[in-house]
Parts: C-alpha cells; structure tokens; sequence
C-alpha cells in the first residue's frame, strides 16, 4: 500500500505550508461515524492514518519546525462541506470508534478555540471540510489543506511537479480573472450536443496548486486547479448563466436544464433522474451552479480513484449547491437543515463520465474577445 514515509511527511508540510514567523502548532483533524453502521474500511483507514501522521509530526515536529501537533477528533457532521460542530476532542491516546467514544478520548475543546491557538491544519476526513475552514480562515488567519476522502492511493499526487502545475493553475486563474462568460459544449453517447453560458462577471477566480503561503487561506490536498463561482445575481443584475447541463449517474445521463444559475429541472426517465427531481424539489438551493472548475493533474498521467478530492483535479468539473465558501452568496442558510448543506462536484472526465464528452470550452473576454481553451476534451493552451 502506498505511504508517505516520515522524510516525506515532514517535508510535505513545510512544503504545503511555507513558514512564517508565528508558526506554533498544527492540527490534525479528523470526523469520527456518530452511526456505527455508516463506517466503513476506507474511513477506518483514513482515521488510522490521521492518528500514524499525529505520532510521526509529533516526534518531528521540532525539523517543521513547530511548538506542538495535535489531534482533533470530532462527530461527523452528515454531508460534505456542512459546518463543523460546536466543539471536538484533543485525543491523547488511541483513536475512538464512534462518536460514543469522543469523550473517553481526549479533552473537549471549543473549535472557537482551536481555531484561535493553531496556524496550520491538515484534515483527513470522511466529509470535507473545505467549506467551513474556508470561512474559518478567512476569520482566524490559520492556514488549512483539506483532503476529504484521503486514500493511499492519491499518495502518487503529493510526488508530482507542483512548480508545473502551479504554472498551470496560474494560466488558468489569469484568463478566468479576465474572462466575463464561458460557454461549455457537450457531446452525449457521441451524438446529441448541449451546451452551457456560465456567467463570470463579478467574480474574482481561484488557485489551488497544493501550497498555502498566506494566512486566511484553505484549500485541497491532493490539488491542481483553477475554479470560479459563476455569478449568482446577488448584486442586483440578473445571472445569464443558462443552458442544459448533462450528467451521468451511475450510467445514466440526467439533463439538467439551468435557468438563473439554478438547475431547475431534471430530465430523463431512470432512477437518477427520479432522484434529482427529487432533490431539487426538496433542496432548491442544491441546484445552484456553484463552480466551474479546471483541474490539470490528468495531463500528469494520475487516474481518478473514486474520490472527488483526487478526481476533480484531472479536468473540468461543476458544482452544485454551497458557494460561499469561494465568495458566492449561496451557503447554510439556503438550506433546510444543517445536515442538508452540500457542495457537489461532477467531473467530465471519460473514467468517469464516458457518455459525457467535452466538446469545448470557450471563454469570452471585454470587448468581445473570445479564446478556446479546451478542444476535444483537451487543453490547448499549455
């Protein structure tokens, strides 16, 4: 099974986070299963490994070179990019089962807390925390990678040129800055072609290339992408994004048809289909176009391994539902619940969508400039 060996951790972390003066700890953090029944061996392992990263910074912490490492275990929170609960767990010894067992573990703390006593997170966990150490820390000034769904199996992602892909994310942030439109075209089983306008006005873009330098700032561990949230016409102008947005689940392809930024209908006759509608109906805030993203690490020979963190890195993704956590408007409060909050990617990639192909993505510049980026699926601007 592939592993960081300790001279790679350490070297990761100084590595993902350049040091600044201030530096004292670091956490790692962790979601526990509040339901016994939901676990599962890949989030057994992952909360292993979480507890194996603690002991080795731990014993090397003083070559980071930091004061302290901890290990913040808490209650899962239900969905990817919900927010995290009030409070989690220091754990001083093994690492609990369940939830049940938070307690036993290790000494309560506020995250008000945690949040305001360490600088550097690492967070290995079943449900991503993207979004809330995002807002976090934009508030504390802490610095955050987040790697939901961490498997061994994206260990080959942390060895690859981060200069390069770095130099990758940057053209893309560049041109998606400048960039007021893109029109995304797509081709289904081979014949039937759609297309999407995403609105980019207002809109500032992101880089995630895998480092953090400054404070304020989280993202993806695994990375290498650039991404923006369409605008969304909280700024009293109407949002122009529109258009039909194929899908495949589970095999089947769902068409999305997009109005005002929102998936407001879900076409198709299966079982997927039956359940987007649903969705929709039941969380109208799930079918907002939350980004349109441009990851690079395919044209490294990485494959996708089932784990978003991993596999929206390889090529075009869009996302639906939370946005505020990457400057949108759309975030908790649009939701029904807490435990119904979601940030969800689907990644056009042939692996993973091979019914779905890229046709093209054009961006529209000021003065009506226009430039193709992706043809036939791939960049042709690199």
């Amino acid at each position: 099974m592939p592993t960081l060996a300790p001279d790679e951790l350490v070297s990761l972390v100084r590595s993902v986070f350049p040091r600044r003066e201030g530096d004292k700890a670091l956490a790692i953090l962790v979601d526990v299963p509040r339901d016994p029944g939901s676990d599962h061996p890949a989030w057994r392992e992952r909360r292993r490994l979480a507890h194996e990263w603690h002991a080795l910074l731990d014993a090397r912490k003083g070559e980071i070179p930091l004061d302290e490492v901890k290990l913040v275990a808490y209650a899962d929170v239900g969905s990817n990019n919900a927010d995290l609960p009030a409070d989690g767990f220091l754990v001083a010894g093994a690492m609990p089962g369940t939830a049940d067992e938070l307690e036993r573990a290790g000494e309560r703390a506020s995250f008000e807390d945690v949040f305001a006593s360490t600088q550097l997170y690492l967070a290995p966990t079943e449900y991503s925390t993207t979004a809330p150490l995002k807002n976090a820390a934009r508030r504390f000034g802490f610095r955050a990678a987040t790697m939901p769904g961490f498997a061994a199996a994206m260990v080959p992602a942390l060895r690859i040129d981060y200069g390069d892909v770095a130099r990758r994310v940057a053209a893309l942030t560049k041109r998606l800055d400048e960039a007021e439109r893109a029109e995304v075209g797509f081709r289904v089983d081979g014949k039937v072609e759609h297309s999407m306008f995403f609105d980019l006005r207002h809109r500032t873009a992101h880089a995630s290339s895998g480092r953090f330098p400054e404070p304020g700032t989280a993202g993806n561990l695994p990375s290498g992408e650039a991404y923006i949230v369409p605008y969304e016409g909280e700024a009293g102008e109407a949002t122009r994004t529109r258009g039909m947005l194929p899908v495949e689940i589970d095999s089947e392809v769902v068409l999305f048809d997009v109005r005002g930024n929102r998936a407001v209908k879900a076409k198709g006759r299966g079982r997927a289909a039956r359940a987007e509608r649903a969705r929709l109906a039941r969380e109208p805030a799930y079918g907002n176009m939350a980004e349109l993203g441009f990851g690079v690490l395919g044209d490294f020979g990485l494959e996708p391994i089932g784990e978003i963190l991993l596999d929206e890195k390889l090529g075009l993704h869009v996302a639906f539902g939370r946005s505020d956590h990457f400057g949108g408007a759309v975030g908790p409060k649009d939701f029904s619940a807490p435990e119904a909050v979601i940030h969800l990617d689907r990644i056009y990639i042939p692996q993973v969508m091979p019914r779905v192909a890229v046709l093209s993505v054009v961006l529209g510049y000021p003065g009506g400039r226009e430039e193709t980026i992706i043809a036939d699926g791939r960049y042709v601007i690199f």
